[in-house]
């Protein structure tokens, strides 16, 4: 018997692999029009620290790096969540679950923290359905880490500086739908290459029973 050919069986059967990809697109469409389309703010801030004549410009760039590593890290704490939310800004705080773990999930999901690395560099982005409320809350941040920051630090030589105001997308970012069609069409046309080929070896399989017979 014949080795199968998988390539040219599945180039043979394309129309059920983009029969499979366009189905994985629409429930991609449907994922993402189920959830509430979302704005997003970024603020960047700098991280300094005075550590002297003495060290080279190198170790104190690791050193503001690794920093602002730890507060993108203390941002989703429960504590830091307490401090934005008293900072005085007008945030709506209705949205937020009165359970504490279900609050900080969903403050989790709302704010994202990234390094530039190389730097002490602190992109902080908020997501919300109302972009002034996305603004409210990367303000709110800005402001617990430049005038907190030594609660979140050891020792007194850390200064953080907002170096970039609050940056409001102008269309929803998430979900990001151009994404997820794409990524909807492809996994879609995996598993139309999957079926086909399973369906390809049911055949094989059926013709060598009725050759065996006779």
């Amino acid at each position: 018997m014949s080795q199968p050919n998988y390539l040219r069986d599945i180039m043979s059967s394309w129309h059920s692999v983009v029969m499979f990809g366009l189905l994985g697109l629409v429930l991609a469409l449907i994922v993402s029009f189920v959830q509430p389309l979302r704005y997003s703010s970024t603020a960047r801030l700098l991280i300094l620290q005075d550590v002297g004549s003495s060290v080279d410009a190198y170790t104190a760039s690791r050193a503001e790096e690794r920093i602002a590593d730890n507060l993108s890290t203390l941002l989703y704490t429960s504590t830091f969540f307490d401090q934005v939310m008293n900072a005085g800004f007008d945030i709506d705080q209705t949205i937020f679950p009165d359970d504490d773990s279900k609050a900080r999930k969903v403050w989790g999901n709302m704010v994202n923290a990234t390094v530039a690395r190389g730097s002490g560099l602190l992109s902080v982005t908020a997501y919300h359905r109302d972009v002034d409320q996305a603004e409210q809350i990367v303000r709110a941040i800005a402001l617990v880490l430049t005038e907190h920051v030594d609660e979140y630090t050891s020792g007194g030589s850390v200064s953080v500086r907002l170096v970039d105001e609050p940056l409001n997308s102008r269309w929803p970012v998430k979900p990001n739908i151009l994404v997820n069609i794409l990524s909807g069409f492809i996994l879609g046309g995996f598993v139309g290459i999957g079926f086909v080929m399973l369906q390809t070896q049911r055949i094989r399989r059926r013709h060598q029973l009725v050759h065996e017979e006779f």
